[in-house]
């Protein structure tokens, strides 16, 4: 009856993540907190790593979900992620072209993200709006490797909206 409590975060499949962060990165945009929207849009990015690599362990072996989930532990972010675990994965595989040729927009996303997240900068709106589109490009482009139909919402309003000019 519309009082149904949103699933809790932790169990919640890696396209319920993905989706979760685009949702919220949207409304940071619509608050102009264009540093939140990249490092959101970069999470998104990250997960859609697991899922891939989680897709191709369940597909192509037996091992242990927790295992599989202490290799992306230990794989240790978004270039972890990518080259000591998915494009190994890939290899020799017909996704494998796509992803590597996505390898460069992961590159750029995780350097993005990491100079806001550990070295404290910031970032401005039109680099926000590069860094997320690259982002946007990376999840789709992975994604559909393994969902053909999976798309990211449209970001709303917020993406473009300017708080009201208030005159004195």
């Amino acid at each position: 009856m519309g009082n149904a409590q949103p699933r809790d975060y932790n169990d919640r499949s890696d396209i319920e993540k993905i989706l979760s962060q685009w949702k919220k990165l949207d409304g940071l945009l619509s608050r102009r907190d264009w540093s939140a929207a990249v490092v959101r849009a970069a999470t998104a990015t990250e997960l859609t790593l697991n899922y891939a690599i989680r897709h191709e362990f369940r597909t192509r072996s037996q091992l242990d979900a927790a295992f599989v989930d202490s290799l992306l532990k230990w794989a240790n972010g978004l270039a972890g992620k990518l080259d000591k675990l998915l494009l190994p994965l890939l290899m020799g595989l017909p996704r494998q072209p796509a992803v590597a040729a996505l390898s460069g927009l992961a590159r750029e996303i995780n350097d993005r993200r990491n100079s806001i997240v550990h070295r404290g900068e910031f970032t401005d709106e039109a680099p926000a709006h590069q860094i997320i589109q690259s982002c946007r490009q990376f999840v789709e482009g992975v994604v559909n490797q393994y969902d053909p139909a999976f798309s990211l919402p449209a970001l709303g309003g917020g993406a473009r909206t300017r708080p009201p000019v208030i005159q004195p």
